[in-house]
């Protein structure tokens, strides 16, 4: 997993409330075995029409919005069944970072896990950054983790909190299992211990003592 620390990119706004994970990746969908490959189906009912064309009203399809790696939501996003596809779509289209006013609480602990940075601001801070992003075409935001902060070009700046551990594991780029090898020496004492003490009592001795 890639770490986060400092990221500047292009803001796509998705001017939607109480987005799903379903409509982040349709049940059909969730078939794959791996994390890679989701990015083409994020937002699919949304994003195509029939036979797969893009739907050019949708804001993921239009030219000015192509590249963007920072998404902008309204409330609850996130929201529905817990499936981990949906950040998996999420990271794998390109975005880094999310921003919005309240993630659902499973998404947004998924998040983290997958290099997502999801920034909880005011609603007050997340409209005006939808006004900014949707009338100025090629609108960018720095997100500085370490600080915590949001700032364009304009002199906005807005600070933003997150807890230490969550923040520790984007900074490190950790994931579950990355986490758990950080204690590779222990977890390797731990089984030399344990393959020891497991031949100096065998099953048979097992067998004696269970008769005694």
């Amino acid at each position: 997993m890639h770490p986060f620390s400092k990221h500047t990119g292009l803001v796509l706004p998705l001017d939607r409330i109480s987005v799903d994970t379903d409509q982040m990746v349709p049940k059909q969908f969730l078939k794959l075995q791996t994390k890679e490959g989701f990015g083409k189906f994020l937002f699919y009912d949304w994003r195509y029409l029939p036979g797969e064309k893009p739907n050019p009203d949708f804001v993921l399809n239009k030219p000015r919005y192509k590249g963007a790696s920072i998404l902008l939501a309204r409330a609850d996003f996130g929201c529905g069944s817990s499936r981990e596809h949906a950040p998996w779509a999420v990271a794998d289209y390109g975005f880094r970072a999310l921003i919005a006013p309240n993630y659902a609480d499973i998404f947004y602990s998924n998040c983290f896990k997958n290099g997502i940075l999801p920034v909880i601001l005011p609603e007050a801070h997340v409209e005006e950054l939808f006004r900014r992003a949707e009338s100025k075409e090629g609108y960018s935001l720095t997100i500085d983790l370490v600080a915590q902060t949001i700032s364009d070009t304009n002199g906005l700046v807005y600070r933003f909190e997150i807890a230490e551990f969550q923040k520790h594991l984007l900074l490190e780029g950790l994931d579950d299992i990355g986490l758990t090898l950080k204690q590779d020496a222990k977890i390797a004492e731990y089984e030399k211990s344990h393959r020891a003490g497991a031949t100096m009592y065998s099953p048979v001795d097992a067998k004696y003592a269970t008769r005694k």
